[in-house]
């Protein structure tokens, strides 16, 4: 039985609080979760239940995990100092981090703060509209965004994203935003193909050339696409969408939000893949959510394009963030990247997650209801469906009921929630960066046990 306390605290927050993602018809008869406390990687709520956390704070965020005094430490000290000033200054963590940030970056020059993935994902699409209109006379505005792929919960990125159900009743979106096919070999366009990575490139030329390449400003991209499924770029894939880009003269905007600060084994995403962005867009893990804080990166000869005399009204970039003059954020920001550094956990992204993925395809051999297995790093992803050789995918119920009876044992993960009509059926793994052998057999051994009872 609970204490008064924590009943009282449910209480509170069945009445005042409107939460993200949820039918909160359903609290009528049961209880919200309330989290409480958290501890490297794992997480208690209010009644007292511990869980691993193998979702990073729900949604791949907590890179560093749970309980970093050091952070809330240097956040601390810093806004005692100086909480916040208008970032038409500067600050002196927001400079510190620049820099460092940047040494991870090589080609990129330039940051730009933001408060959210969502925002930070505006800023760059302002970018391209504003080059647009000063360098192409306002022709050259759209932008093209991938099937599957997500950018933000704003109108503007919600114009980007490439998940219907995600769009659903937020309609009229803005105009100038295309959507070109996939690239999920899993669920291959051209059926059983050997180059299937090219010609999935191919289906974005196909699109830039039916709108126009004088038309088309930039392309966004997930790196590897995370809450639409979790889909890893096939062989061949990026060079030939980098020389695709090259030819039309088009922008390359990666959205690292979910892939950046370690996330996939290296500092950045895109770093796998020889990709030479002129955006890349962070947030999420760039303080492990200890603080607001995004950013968009940018290469030097991007930043040019808005240098001009001094007298000129309308050149420089005319966008304003209240919350980027926050210095909390480039705070935690600093302490986060330092224990990124000192604990090598980017190495230890790649070697856990490649620990993981095998024991995934073990579980995969085992259970027919695994489908596919994917990801990079500790970003991993499976597919679920209802009969292996056509593919089917399992009702979105049963990827819930995986979810829900994973968490009565103890283990929170995360799944494609309402993004697609018929696809919503792949379970996401993205534990802390912290993880170790015995907190990966956990999840394994968890997984293996639902998988053992659940039935399709």
């Amino acid at each position: 039985m609970m204490d008064s306390q924590t009943a009282e605290l449910i209480e509170k927050d069945r009445n005042h609080v409107w939460h993200h993602l949820s039918q909160h018809s359903v609290l009528k008869s049961q209880d919200p979760m309330i989290m409480v406390k958290g501890e490297g990687s794992r997480i208690w709520d209010a009644k007292g239940n511990s869980y691993l956390d193998a979702s990073s704070g729900g949604v791949w965020c907590v890179n560093v995990g749970y309980g970093r005094t050091e952070i809330a430490d240097a956040v601390r000290e810093q806004i005692v100092k100086l909480n916040f000033f208008a970032s038409t200054a500067g600050n002196q963590p927001s400079a510190e981090f620049a820099e460092k940030l940047l040494e991870k970056m090589p080609g990129m020059s330039r940051v730009y703060y933001a408060s959210s993935g969502s925002e930070a994902n505006e800023k760059a699409f302002k970018i391209v509209r504003q080059i647009s209109q000063q360098k192409y006379g306002g022709k050259k505005n759209k932008i093209l965004y991938r099937e599957r792929d997500y950018h933000g919960t704003t109108i503007a990125t919600l114009s980007a994203t490439g998940q219907e159900e995600r769009r659903l009743h937020y309609g009229p979106f803005v105009p100038g935003f295309v959507e070109f096919p996939h690239c999920c070999e899993y669920r291959s366009q051209f059926g059983e193909v050997k180059d299937y990575g090219i010609l999935a490139a191919k289906e974005l030329e196909k699109v830039i050339l039916r709108e126009g390449p004088d038309t088309v400003g930039a392309v966004v991209f997930e790196t590897i696409t995370a809450g639409g499924g979790v889909i890893t770029p096939p062989e061949g894939y990026w060079p030939a969408v980098m020389d695709i880009c090259k030819k039309y003269n088009v922008l390359v905007h990666m959205d690292e939000v979910v892939c950046g600060m370690g996330r996939t084994g290296k500092w950045f995403g895109y770093q796998h893949y020889g990709i030479k962005p002129d955006i890349v867009t962070l947030a999420k893990g760039v303080a492990s959510s200890y603080a607001a804080i995004s950013c968009v990166v940018t290469t030097e000869a991007l930043f040019d394009e808005f240098l001009a005399d001094g007298s000129d009204r309308e050149a420089y970039f005319r966008d304003v963030s209240t919350y980027a003059g926050c210095t909390a954020g480039p705070a935690a920001a600093l302490a986060n990247l330092a224990i990124l550094e000192r604990e090598g956990l980017v190495t230890n992204s790649a070697v856990m997650g490649d620990y993981l993925f095998e024991q995934l395809q073990v579980l995969q051999q085992k259970h027919a209801i695994i489908g596919d297995v994917r990801g990079k790093g500790l970003l991993l992803g499976l597919e679920l469906v209802s009969d292996r050789e056509s593919k089917t995918p399992v009702a979105e119920a049963v990827a819930i009921k995986v979810a829900a009876m994973c968490m009565q044992k103890g283990l929170i993960i995360g799944r494609t929630n309402r993004s697609f009509k018929y696809l919503n059926n792949t379970l996401c793994l993205c534990p802390v960066l912290t993880i170790n052998h015995q907190e990966a057999d956990f999840i394994i051994e968890t997984l293996d046990s639902v998988f053992s009872e659940i039935t399709v």
